[in-house]
């Protein structure tokens, strides 16, 4: 996959714009519905998602440090206000690469790619908001073809069983959405 920062940006702008629609459909009394990630509920998903748009945002630092989440609360104001946020800090001046330090010594990773991946984070779990809350909609075609080398280069065969599911059988005719849900383990059924 190869990336400009700008192209980057704009593919992040176009994920939280189909995002916010989705997230505008969450209500109080649907927090404990299922998603498509096994095991959560949207709650545990919006928290996630708060806490994603954090790291994202510390990126255009230069530098993330990974630590398991302090329990954030994952409210859509909150959620929405973030997602401001990092489109705006990765909008202006910004690193070359970033460092993302686990504790096990770091991963260099190029602005382009690392922005683009926060593209595919916000949009897939957009998705899953609109599962959850009844919004069964397709992923934008030309949204989805744009992701879906983003998701070939970032998804290595260790993720799978751990963030994500087995890769699904779709049609090689299928919609790019299609595509990219099976590619993520996940499907539009």
């Amino acid at each position: 996959m190869r990336a400009t920062l700008d192209g980057s940006v704009e593919l992040l702008d176009r994920a939280l714009a189909y995002t916010r629609v989705r997230l505008a459909g969450v209500r109080d009394d649907l927090l404990d519905r299922p998603t498509p990630c096994a095991g959560w509920s949207l709650a545990d998903l919006l928290a996630h998602m708060d806490d994603a748009l954090d790291a994202f945002t510390e990126a255009a630092g230069g530098r993330v440090e990974v630590h398991a989440p302090e329990g954030a609360v994952g409210h859509v104001a909150v959620i929405e206000e973030k997602a401001c946020a990092l489109l705006g800090v990765w909008s202006g001046p910004r690193p070359g690469d970033v460092v993302i330090s686990d504790g096990d010594g770091g991963l260099d990773l190029g602005s382009p790619l690392l922005v683009a991946t926060a593209a595919l984070e916000v949009t897939v779990h957009g998705w899953d908001v609109g599962q959850s809350t009844g919004a069964r909609t397709a992923l934008p075609d030309e949204l989805a073809r744009a992701l879906l080398p983003v998701a070939r280069a970032v998804v290595a065969p260790g993720d799978r069983g751990v963030r994500f599911a087995p890769a699904r059988a779709v049609d090689p005719e299928a919609s790019y959405g299609a595509r990219l849900l099976a590619f993520l383990g996940r499907s539009q059924a």
